[in-house]
């Protein structure tokens, strides 16, 4: 995606499911959600180990949110993504940014993704890439 795309979408984006979300703030995950929710998105915690984190309620798997995602912000280890990419292609509608954070690659699913018409991002920080271009929110 280019720099102008991916304001777009950030501009474009209210509901971001956080796939690996912890309720601990010293965290990484949840630093970055909690950036993110201050920035005005709905933060949506995926993680089947938690019931809630930053006030919202936590789900065990992308299929069991109840509303459209507009980006999955992926806090998993990269040999998760091949399920998560499934995941993704399942919803309906489709989110419309599949993001991997810093570490999280897969170039075979992340090509899938991409195929599929969900434009992927991967190894990049959503806060940092969000700071850098402008507080597209």
């Amino acid at each position: 995606m280019t720099d102008n795309e991916i304001r777009t979408l950030l501009a474009g984006a209210r509901t971001i499911a956080v796939v690996g979300l912890s309720s601990k703030p010293h965290r990484t995950s949840y630093q970055i959600a909690e950036y993110l929710q201050q920035q005005g998105y709905r933060i949506i915690p995926v993680n089947p180990r938690e019931r809630e984190v930053l006030g919202e309620r936590a789900y065990p798997d992308l299929a069991s949110v109840p509303e459209p995602i507009d980006i999955v912000n992926v806090f998993r280890n990269s040999r998760e993504v091949p399920a998560l990419t499934d995941e993704v292609l399942r919803l309906s509608p489709r989110p419309k940014a599949f993001w991997l954070q810093v570490g999280v690659t897969d170039a075979a699913s992340e090509a899938r993704a991409e195929a599929a018409g969900v434009p992927t991002l991967s190894n990049a920080c959503l806060m940092v890439v969000h700071r850098m271009l402008g507080k597209a929110n």
